[in-house]
């Protein structure tokens, strides 16, 4: 069987565009997709390495590196929003090597197969779940036996069986074009210090969102799979022999919905004396109905969590957006995240089909009230394979002209039938604390700067002439309030 160069290309540079390493979560983090794949491939036997679009300096610099790993095999990931740089990206490789084999997978070859057959100078486009079937296709072009059909079809893998993700894959590639951060990925909020990691313990999600699903569904299947506690145990175990990390962030739509699952991974995360600060997103009537739980999460180092509030208006949170909650759970889960001092990453949209601006305005107003400690706006952007982009589709609604629209940003218009004005205004509106809770933060804040220490150095007390009080032990810290 021949020896196969392969080189998997990230090609999301949507967002900040090339030369945009260490700018935080669009490019600062890894593709736990490619990460997971390179994994398996190596695994195999097989030479992978990376061509990180957002290491580069532009496309010239993507056919120089190219041409200087000369690769057998370029395999490519694609969300939606990566249309257009993954079609360029084929279109380069089959200019500078004709005879490579590109095979593209991820998100939208599966939920939008049809749009992505129409992309040229693609050799195989693999759907679904791709870390037992990218082997193996690798395997058959070796040996000299490819596929005649095109469409190959992904098959779910024992997410307990398949490697861990090759997040060197990222590091080494990174640190060839500078990549100087003492982190495998970049911190992004002051409660998750570095060295810093993000882990993936599922796939899938079981709730219904307008805005998610069906989409999640045909990737994943309608369930949600999980590893193991003993496998994301390991996993953190080797991370920490490795790296060190000293915070990391669960990536998974919704970790909290398996109570079970939670109980066992805090208690053996604390046996395991990991002791490190972590996120992970959850929903509000979880945080609501399950406070014993949101308690547990704590005593093993939970810092915050990421949730999906969407919407301060019950008709567009229940009826149009069908996100299973309630705007009074939404309330009473940020109380609850309050009074336990969890920090709060808020979720919303702004600009919802058939949204009025009174329903906006109900969503600002719930920001207000709820007071995060970070805000993460977004217009409502219809994704395909979701039941929200087929209603947006069917009323001809969209105005998104460019597969980069596809980016959940809050800066430009997404469907007719909103005032966009008025929804920046909202946008700002909604980010905008109120006096009291200004006052408070800035209370808080000067509370946690506060240390006996710092006042008696203030003083100047803190160095005195006599030989006794040089051998004084130093005075202790007070407790943060």
């Amino acid at each position: 069987m021949a020896r196969l160069q392969v080189t998997l290309v990230y090609p999301g540079i949507a967002g900040r565009g090339f030369n945009s390493l260490k700018q935080g979560m669009d490019a600062g983090w890894i593709s736990h997709g490619l990460a997971s794949i390179s994994a398996a491939a190596k695994a195999k036997g097989f030479d992978v390495n990376l061509i990180d679009l957002r290491a580069l300096n532009g496309w010239d610099h993507f056919r120089e590196v190219l041409a200087e790993r000369g690769p057998d095999v370029v395999g490519l990931t694609m969300m939606s929003v990566d249309y257009n740089p993954v079609r360029r990206s084929c279109k380069i490789v089959k200019k500078v090597s004709p005879h490579t084999t590109i095979i593209v997978g991820g998100p939208h070859v599966t939920i939008a197969l049809g749009d992505s057959l129409r992309i040229p100078n693609v050799d195989y486009l693999v759907t679904h779940e791709a870390e037992t079937t990218f082997p193996r296709l690798l395997e058959q072009i070796a040996a000299g036996n490819p596929p005649t059909q095109r469409v190959v079809r992904g098959e779910p893998p024992d997410l307990n069986q398949i490697p861990f993700a090759d997040r060197d894959l990222f590091l080494d590639e990174w640190r060839k074009f500078g990549y100087d951060v003492e982190s495998p990925e970049v911190p992004f909020v002051e409660e998750l210090p570095p060295p810093f990691v993000t882990v993936i313990a599922g796939r899938g999600c079981v709730y219904n969102c307008a805005f998610c699903k069906p989409g999640e569904d045909y990737l994943f299947g309608k369930q949600s799979r999980r590893r193991s506690v003993e496998n994301v145990i390991e996993e953190l175990g080797l991370l920490r022999d490795r790296y060190n990390f000293g915070s990391f962030m669960f990536h998974d739509d919704c970790l909290t919905e398996d109570r079970e699952w939670i109980s066992e991974f805090t208690r053996r995360y604390q046996e395991a004396d990991f002791a490190r600060p972590f996120f992970c997103q959850s929903r509000a009537d979880i945080i609501v109905k399950h406070e014993d739980m949101v308690d547990r999460m704590i005593e093993a180092g939970l810092k915050g969590y990421f949730i999906g509030f969407e919407s301060g208006n019950p008709r567009i949170l229940g009826k149009v957006l069908r996100k299973g909650t309630t705007v009074e759970e939404n309330y009473q889960a940020a109380r609850i995240c309050r009074k336990k001092g969890i920090t709060i990453w808020a979720n919303y949209m702004l600009g919802i089909p058939t949204e009025t601006k009174a329903e906006v305005v109900d969503t600002v107003r719930m920001l207000k009230e709820i007071d995060p400690d970070y805000y993460s706006p977004a217009f409502f952007t219809p994704h395909p394979g979701t039941d929200l982009y087929d209603y947006v589709v069917q009323h001809d609604l969209s105005r998104i002209a460019d597969y980069d629209s596809y980016r959940r940003n809050p800066t430009e218009p997404k469907i007719r039938g909103q005032d966009y004005e008025f929804l920046r205004w909202a946008r700002e509106e909604s980010m905008r604390r109120k006096p009291v809770n200004r006052l408070k933060r800035w209370v808080n804040h000067q509370r946690r700067r506060f240390t006996w220490e710092k006042l008696v150095r203030k003083l100047g007390l803190s160095h005195s002439s006599s030989e006794d009080d040089k051998h004084r032990p130093p005075i202790a810290s007070a407790p943060s309030a």
